[in-house]
Protein backbone atom coordinates (compact mmCIF):
# COMPACT_ATOMS: atom_id res chain seq x y z
CA UNK A 1 0.00 0.00 0.00
CA UNK A 2 1.41 3.71 -0.89
CA UNK A 3 0.29 6.96 -1.05
CA UNK A 4 1.37 9.44 -3.69
CA UNK A 5 2.37 13.22 -3.26
CA UNK A 6 1.10 15.72 -5.51
CA UNK A 7 1.07 18.77 -3.40
CA UNK A 8 2.79 18.81 -0.50
CA UNK A 9 1.93 21.70 1.64
CA UNK A 10 3.67 24.34 3.51
CA UNK A 11 5.68 21.86 5.84
CA UNK A 12 4.51 17.92 5.50
CA UNK A 13 6.84 15.32 6.74
CA UNK A 14 6.83 11.76 8.54
CA UNK A 15 6.61 11.74 12.43
CA UNK A 16 6.03 9.06 14.87
CA UNK A 17 6.71 9.12 18.71
CA UNK A 18 10.66 10.22 18.65
CA UNK A 19 14.06 8.90 18.34
CA UNK A 20 14.76 8.80 21.68
CA UNK A 21 17.90 7.60 23.98
CA UNK A 22 20.42 9.15 21.46
CA UNK A 23 21.17 13.40 22.91
CA UNK A 24 23.98 12.29 24.21
CA UNK A 25 25.52 12.10 20.40
CA UNK A 26 24.00 15.19 19.50
CA UNK A 27 20.55 13.73 17.73
CA UNK A 28 17.54 15.31 18.24
CA UNK A 29 14.09 13.15 18.98
CA UNK A 30 12.21 15.13 16.31
CA UNK A 31 8.80 13.33 16.58
CA UNK A 32 4.93 14.61 16.18
CA UNK A 33 4.67 18.22 18.21
CA UNK A 34 0.93 17.12 19.14
CA UNK A 35 1.56 13.56 21.38
CA UNK A 36 -2.36 13.98 21.66
CA UNK A 37 -3.78 14.27 18.49
CA UNK A 38 -1.15 11.89 17.22
CA UNK A 39 -2.20 9.02 19.50
CA UNK A 40 -5.82 9.64 18.72
CA UNK A 41 -5.35 8.90 15.04
CA UNK A 42 -3.36 6.46 15.18
CA UNK A 43 -6.25 4.67 17.65
CA UNK A 44 -8.81 5.82 14.73
CA UNK A 45 -7.23 3.26 12.40
CA UNK A 46 -6.26 0.35 14.62
CA UNK A 47 -2.84 1.10 14.73
CA UNK A 48 -0.15 1.03 17.96
CA UNK A 49 -0.35 4.39 19.07
CA UNK A 50 3.39 4.45 17.78
CA UNK A 51 2.62 3.75 14.41
CA UNK A 52 4.47 6.65 11.86
CA UNK A 53 1.98 9.07 10.51
CA UNK A 54 2.16 12.44 8.01
CA UNK A 55 2.40 15.51 9.91
CA UNK A 56 1.04 18.65 8.05
CA UNK A 57 2.31 22.44 9.10
CA UNK A 58 -0.66 25.01 8.84
CA UNK A 59 -0.94 24.52 4.96
CA UNK A 60 -1.91 20.89 3.83
CA UNK A 61 -1.20 19.26 0.79
CA UNK A 62 -2.49 16.91 -1.48
CA UNK A 63 -2.52 13.05 -1.65
CA UNK A 64 -3.18 9.92 -3.97
CA UNK A 65 -3.92 6.81 -2.61
CA UNK A 66 -2.58 3.84 -4.61
CA UNK A 67 -4.62 1.25 -2.83
CA UNK A 68 -7.97 1.47 -0.32
CA UNK A 69 -7.38 1.60 3.18
CA UNK A 70 -8.44 2.70 6.40
CA UNK A 71 -7.34 6.01 7.47
CA UNK A 72 -7.86 9.32 10.18
CA UNK A 73 -7.67 13.08 10.19
CA UNK A 74 -6.65 14.64 13.91
CA UNK A 75 -5.30 17.79 14.95
CA UNK A 76 -6.05 20.64 13.20
CA UNK A 77 -8.72 21.82 10.91
CA UNK A 78 -7.30 21.67 7.11
CA UNK A 79 -10.90 21.73 5.45
CA UNK A 80 -10.08 17.64 4.65
CA UNK A 81 -12.02 16.46 1.27
CA UNK A 82 -11.80 13.60 -0.42
CA UNK A 83 -11.92 13.99 -4.43
CA UNK A 84 -14.37 16.83 -3.71
CA UNK A 85 -15.81 16.01 -0.86
CA UNK A 86 -15.65 16.94 2.59
CA UNK A 87 -14.01 14.26 5.05
CA UNK A 88 -14.89 14.65 8.78
CA UNK A 89 -12.06 14.35 11.20
CA UNK A 90 -11.56 12.17 14.33
CA UNK A 91 -13.56 9.80 12.52
CA UNK A 92 -12.46 6.31 10.79
CA UNK A 93 -12.52 6.88 6.91
CA UNK A 94 -12.76 4.15 4.14
CA UNK A 95 -10.33 5.69 1.19
CA UNK A 96 -10.81 4.05 -1.93
CA UNK A 97 -8.16 3.23 -4.44
CA UNK A 98 -6.91 6.18 -6.96
CA UNK A 99 -8.77 8.70 -4.59
CA UNK A 100 -7.22 11.96 -3.45
CA UNK A 101 -7.01 13.28 -0.25
CA UNK A 102 -6.81 17.27 -0.36
CA UNK A 103 -6.42 19.92 2.12
CA UNK A 104 -6.37 23.83 2.50
CA UNK A 105 -4.86 26.08 4.78
CA UNK A 106 -5.81 25.29 8.43
CA UNK A 107 -9.11 26.92 9.73
CA UNK A 108 -8.03 26.53 13.37
CA UNK A 109 -4.42 25.02 14.94
CA UNK A 110 -1.59 24.64 13.21
CA UNK A 111 -0.88 20.84 12.70
CA UNK A 112 -3.02 17.88 11.58
CA UNK A 113 -2.29 14.21 11.25
CA UNK A 114 -2.90 11.38 8.93
CA UNK A 115 -2.89 8.04 10.06
CA UNK A 116 -2.99 4.75 7.87
CA UNK A 117 -3.86 1.73 8.82
CA UNK A 118 -1.06 -0.07 9.52
CA UNK A 119 1.41 2.88 9.85
CA UNK A 120 3.95 4.28 7.36
CA UNK A 121 6.54 2.24 6.17
CA UNK A 122 9.80 4.31 5.61
CA UNK A 123 13.13 2.00 7.34
CA UNK A 124 13.44 2.57 10.99
CA UNK A 125 16.35 4.59 12.00
CA UNK A 126 17.88 4.84 15.44
CA UNK A 127 14.78 3.41 16.60
CA UNK A 128 12.40 5.74 15.12
CA UNK A 129 11.03 6.40 11.55
CA UNK A 130 10.77 10.23 12.43
CA UNK A 131 12.25 12.73 9.67
CA UNK A 132 14.99 14.57 11.36
CA UNK A 133 15.18 17.15 9.24
CA UNK A 134 18.38 19.11 10.80
CA UNK A 135 20.38 15.83 10.32
CA UNK A 136 18.78 14.92 7.03
CA UNK A 137 17.97 11.30 8.33
CA UNK A 138 14.54 9.40 9.03
CA UNK A 139 11.39 9.99 6.90
CA UNK A 140 11.73 10.17 3.32
CA UNK A 141 15.56 10.80 2.86
CA UNK A 142 15.48 13.09 5.70
CA UNK A 143 13.75 15.55 4.40
CA UNK A 144 9.82 17.37 3.87
CA UNK A 145 7.84 15.43 1.38
CA UNK A 146 7.68 16.63 -1.76
CA UNK A 147 5.50 16.47 -4.92
CA UNK A 148 5.57 12.81 -6.53
CA UNK A 149 7.12 11.18 -3.64
CA UNK A 150 5.48 7.78 -2.93
CA UNK A 151 5.04 6.83 0.72
CA UNK A 152 5.33 3.85 1.67
CA UNK A 153 2.46 1.89 3.82
CA UNK A 154 2.32 -1.17 5.67
CA UNK A 155 0.26 -3.72 4.34
CA UNK A 156 -2.47 -5.26 6.69
CA UNK A 157 -5.06 -7.69 6.39
CA UNK A 158 -7.41 -8.55 9.22
CA UNK A 159 -10.58 -7.72 10.33
CA UNK A 160 -9.58 -5.00 11.91
CA UNK A 161 -12.64 -2.92 11.01
CA UNK A 162 -15.19 -4.88 12.79
CA UNK A 163 -13.40 -3.74 16.03
CA UNK A 164 -12.69 -0.01 15.12
CA UNK A 165 -13.02 3.17 17.36
CA UNK A 166 -15.30 4.60 14.70
CA UNK A 167 -14.86 8.24 15.97
CA UNK A 168 -13.04 10.06 18.82
CA UNK A 169 -14.02 13.51 20.54
CA UNK A 170 -12.73 16.87 18.37
CA UNK A 171 -10.55 18.85 19.77
CA UNK A 172 -10.99 22.34 19.63
CA UNK A 173 -8.05 25.05 18.40
CA UNK A 174 -9.95 27.69 17.71
CA UNK A 175 -9.03 29.99 21.32
CA UNK A 176 -6.39 32.54 20.32
CA UNK A 177 -5.70 32.69 24.19
CA UNK A 178 -4.01 29.51 26.20
CA UNK A 179 -2.83 28.97 29.48
CA UNK A 180 0.64 27.10 29.91
CA UNK A 181 1.16 25.32 33.04
CA UNK A 182 4.61 25.09 33.98
CA UNK A 183 6.98 23.35 37.08
CA UNK A 184 9.87 26.42 38.03
CA UNK A 185 13.70 25.44 37.11
CA UNK A 186 16.00 23.78 36.25
CA UNK A 187 17.68 27.37 36.51
CA UNK A 188 14.99 29.62 38.04
CA UNK A 189 17.51 30.75 41.00
CA UNK A 190 19.02 33.26 37.70
CA UNK A 191 16.17 35.35 37.48
CA UNK A 192 15.17 38.17 39.97
CA UNK A 193 11.82 37.51 42.00
CA UNK A 194 10.61 40.61 39.69
CA UNK A 195 11.48 38.32 36.64
CA UNK A 196 9.79 35.37 37.79
CA UNK A 197 6.54 37.53 38.77
CA UNK A 198 7.14 39.15 35.50
CA UNK A 199 7.26 35.90 33.87
CA UNK A 200 3.55 34.24 35.75
CA UNK A 201 2.06 37.36 35.56
CA UNK A 202 2.39 38.78 32.23
CA UNK A 203 0.63 37.86 28.69
CA UNK A 204 3.01 36.70 25.55
CA UNK A 205 2.45 36.53 21.86
CA UNK A 206 3.49 34.07 19.57
CA UNK A 207 5.90 35.07 17.04
CA UNK A 208 6.11 34.36 13.25
CA UNK A 209 9.56 33.15 13.80
CA UNK A 210 8.33 30.32 16.03
CA UNK A 211 8.31 26.61 14.24
CA UNK A 212 9.47 23.15 14.97
CA UNK A 213 12.04 23.66 16.76
CA UNK A 214 10.82 26.26 19.55
CA UNK A 215 7.80 28.55 20.25
CA UNK A 216 9.17 32.07 20.48
CA UNK A 217 7.39 34.60 22.26
CA UNK A 218 7.28 38.19 22.89
CA UNK A 219 6.03 40.57 25.49
CA UNK A 220 7.43 42.15 29.00
CA UNK A 221 11.46 41.30 29.37
CA UNK A 222 12.11 39.06 32.30
CA UNK A 223 14.80 40.44 34.35
CA UNK A 224 17.46 38.38 35.17
CA UNK A 225 20.33 38.48 38.16
CA UNK A 226 23.65 38.51 36.62
CA UNK A 227 23.73 36.89 33.23
CA UNK A 228 21.78 34.29 31.57
CA UNK A 229 24.64 32.27 30.01
CA UNK A 230 24.92 29.31 31.77
CA UNK A 231 27.62 26.11 31.22
CA UNK A 232 25.58 24.03 28.17
CA UNK A 233 23.19 21.74 29.46
CA UNK A 234 20.33 19.61 28.56
CA UNK A 235 17.11 20.52 26.58
CA UNK A 236 13.77 18.84 26.87
CA UNK A 237 10.36 19.08 25.29
CA UNK A 238 8.77 22.19 26.60
CA UNK A 239 12.12 23.68 28.27
CA UNK A 240 11.61 27.70 28.74
CA UNK A 241 14.90 29.44 27.64
CA UNK A 242 15.18 32.86 28.84
CA UNK A 243 17.84 34.28 26.30
CA UNK A 244 19.42 38.32 26.67
CA UNK A 245 16.35 39.40 24.93
CA UNK A 246 14.68 38.80 28.11
CA UNK A 247 11.91 37.00 25.95
CA UNK A 248 10.82 33.42 26.63
CA UNK A 249 11.85 30.29 23.73
CA UNK A 250 9.76 27.32 24.02
CA UNK A 251 11.57 24.28 22.85
CA UNK A 252 9.67 22.24 20.72
CA UNK A 253 10.33 18.55 19.03
CA UNK A 254 13.20 19.48 16.95
CA UNK A 255 14.97 21.60 19.65
CA UNK A 256 18.49 21.35 20.11
CA UNK A 257 19.88 18.87 22.41
CA UNK A 258 21.88 21.23 24.82
CA UNK A 259 21.63 25.44 25.52
CA UNK A 260 23.01 27.55 27.05
CA UNK A 261 21.06 30.30 28.09
CA UNK A 262 18.72 29.72 31.50
CA UNK A 263 15.57 27.94 32.06
CA UNK A 264 13.13 29.52 33.94
CA UNK A 265 10.93 26.78 33.57
CA UNK A 266 9.02 23.54 31.87
CA UNK A 267 5.75 23.19 30.32
CA UNK A 268 4.29 20.14 31.80
CA UNK A 269 3.66 17.59 29.41
CA UNK A 270 -0.47 17.42 28.99
CA UNK A 271 -0.14 21.17 28.19
CA UNK A 272 2.75 20.88 24.61
CA UNK A 273 -0.04 20.40 22.49
CA UNK A 274 -1.17 23.49 23.34
CA UNK A 275 1.99 24.88 22.07
CA UNK A 276 1.84 22.42 18.96
CA UNK A 277 -1.16 23.86 17.78
CA UNK A 278 -0.90 27.87 18.60
CA UNK A 279 -0.86 30.07 15.52
CA UNK A 280 1.25 33.30 15.59
CA UNK A 281 -0.48 35.83 17.14
CA UNK A 282 -1.61 33.76 19.75
CA UNK A 283 -2.16 34.41 23.66
CA UNK A 284 0.16 32.63 26.14
CA UNK A 285 -0.28 32.77 30.07
CA UNK A 286 1.36 31.06 32.32
CA UNK A 287 0.55 29.42 35.50
CA UNK A 288 2.73 27.67 38.07
CA UNK A 289 1.71 24.21 39.73
CA UNK A 290 3.82 21.64 41.59
CA UNK A 291 5.47 18.18 40.27
CA UNK A 292 2.92 15.97 42.02
CA UNK A 293 -0.05 17.97 40.16
CA UNK A 294 2.02 17.34 37.00
CA UNK A 295 2.00 13.88 37.37
CA UNK A 296 -1.72 13.73 38.45
CA UNK A 297 -2.49 15.49 35.06
CA UNK A 298 -0.57 13.01 33.26
CA UNK A 299 -1.62 10.14 35.03
CA UNK A 300 -5.34 11.02 34.65
CA UNK A 301 -4.94 12.20 31.00
CA UNK A 302 -3.52 8.38 30.25
CA UNK A 303 -5.80 6.61 31.56
CA UNK A 304 -8.90 8.43 30.16
CA UNK A 305 -7.52 7.70 26.85
CA UNK A 306 -6.79 3.85 27.82
CA UNK A 307 -10.39 3.61 29.38
CA UNK A 308 -11.99 5.41 26.04
CA UNK A 309 -9.85 2.59 24.14
CA UNK A 310 -11.48 0.11 26.02
CA UNK A 311 -15.14 1.89 25.97
CA UNK A 312 -15.21 2.24 22.41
Amino acid sequence: MSIKVITPGMLSTIQDGGRKGFAAMGFNASGVMDVRSYHIANALVGNFTDEAVIEMTYLGGSFKFLESNYIAITGADMSPKLDGVPVEMYKTVFVKQDETLTFSAAESGMRAYIAVRGGIDVPVIMGSRSTNLKCKLGGLDGRPLKAGDIVPCRDVYDEFHKHLIHSAPKEDFGSDEITVRVLLGPQDDYFTDHGIKTFLNSTYTVTNESDRMGCKLSGEKIEYKNTVDIISDGIVFGSIQIPRTGNPIIMLADRQTTGGYAKIATVISVDLPLLAQARPGTKVHFELIDRQKAERLLKQEQKEFHSYLLHY
